[in-house]
């Protein structure tokens, strides 16, 4: 088992990561809770929520509560037929909610076990390759339908346990998805890095090295929270490739692609941008034929007006004043915030699609 703590302003936590970890949660979780939920969706649940249910049989009594899966459960409805579940189940401020569950689980979960009673523990449980990212750093939220994640918070979960048996019955979607978000760590961090993974076929990981590039980028994702918790400053370069890739969600309907798919897309706008408009040399054709050799939905930018677009990406929660803001790359590793122009996305984002569809 490997582990990282997480330092946050209101207590630090354990990421651990390894094989089998829910069967045995009773060692790993701190006794005294009152009650427990677990929290999980209509696909987790038939897979390893009795796996979890028993392994803390002994630790206090355990409920649980499951929403259908998908993005579109990030909803107010589905927010408050839990906070009526938490409130029918007498849940305390002894309580502990468990988020069982890939990246939608875990912000909604976790923004219930933020609101609930002002707030009462919880553990995420990833059980995808995308909560990598998620799970870690302590933003919680739900969506709105004019826009992704604008109703949230910040609420740093009390541990993270990762079992790696879980992302062995992953559909290929889920992997891609895992990898637009590993992919942008290594990005941000990792010139080496990413030049291997740009390599790479998703279809021909050994576990070895998933396990290794999913503690690289919680490496990665955790010493920029720890220094900007709030999104004040350098947090924010986590961003990358996210403003397109929000818009795009928002745009086609949540769940018509998945979230790391879409981050995976945002990611080709973003080094054409770096590289046209502020003379970056990014291995944009390397990156594209990544994108194709694993199957990744690039398509989709022929379903999406780049107007619309540039609508949607004023809607984002980091727009200010209704600019723009993009994280970009002078290097690889070496990212930065600059405002750009909305006739310039416009301009970029059609010059993209052509290049995409091979006009």
């Amino acid at each position: 088992m490997n582990s990282v703590t997480v330092q946050s302003s209101s207590h630090d936590y354990e990421v651990l990561i390894g094989k089998g970890l829910r069967r045995n949660l009773g060692e790993v979780i701190s006794t005294g809770y009152t009650s427990i939920l677990v929290i999980t969706d209509s696909t987790v649940q038939d897979y390893y929520l009795q796996d979890v249910q028993e392994s803390l049989s002994e630790a206090a009594p355990v409920f649980s509560a499951v929403v259908p899966a998908g993005e579109s459960s990030k909803s107010m409805g589905r927010y408050e037929e839990l906070l009526d579940r938490c409130v029918e189940l007498k849940l305390d401020r002894k309580s502990l909610i468990i988020a069982l569950g890939g990246g939608m689980i875990g912000d909604l979960a976790g923004f219930v076990a933020s609101t609930y009673l002002r707030g009462i523990d919880y553990i995420q449980m990833p059980t995808t390759i995308l909560a990598h990212d998620s799970s870690v750093g302590g933003k919680v939220a739900i969506n709105h339908p004019k826009g992704k994640n604008l109703i949230g918070s910040f609420y740093h979960p009390v541990k993270v346990i990762y079992d790696m048996e879980t992302i062995e019955t992953l559909p290929e979607s889920e992997i891609r998805s895992g990898y637009g978000e590993v992919m942008k760590h290594a990005f941000l961090s990792d010139a080496k890095w990413a030049h291997r993974l740009l390599k790479g076929k998703l279809s021909e990981l050994s576990v070895d090295q998933l396990e290794s590039d999913l503690m690289r980028g919680i490496q990665v994702k955790a010493s920029i929270v720890e220094k900007d918790e709030r999104e004040a400053g350098i947090r924010k370069y986590l961003n990358l490739g996210h403003t397109l890739a929000h818009a795009i969600e928002a745009e086609l309907g949540y769940g018509e692609i998945t979230h790391g798919e879409a981050v995976a897309v945002g990611l080709l706008l973003m080094m054409k941008l770096s590289n046209d408009l502020k003379g970056a040399e990014l291995p944009l054709q390397d990156y594209k034929e990544w994108l194709e050799r694993n199957n990744y939905p690039i398509s989709v930018l022929n379903r999406i007006r780049p107007e619309q677009m540039v609508e949607k990406m004023k809607l984002d929660k980091k727009t200010v004043r209704q600019k723009i803001n993009f994280v970009l790359l002078h290097e690889l590793s070496d990212p930065y915030v600059v405002e750009i122009e909305e006739n310039q996305l416009v301009e970029h984002m059609s010059l993209l699609m052509d290049e995409v569809s091979g006009e």
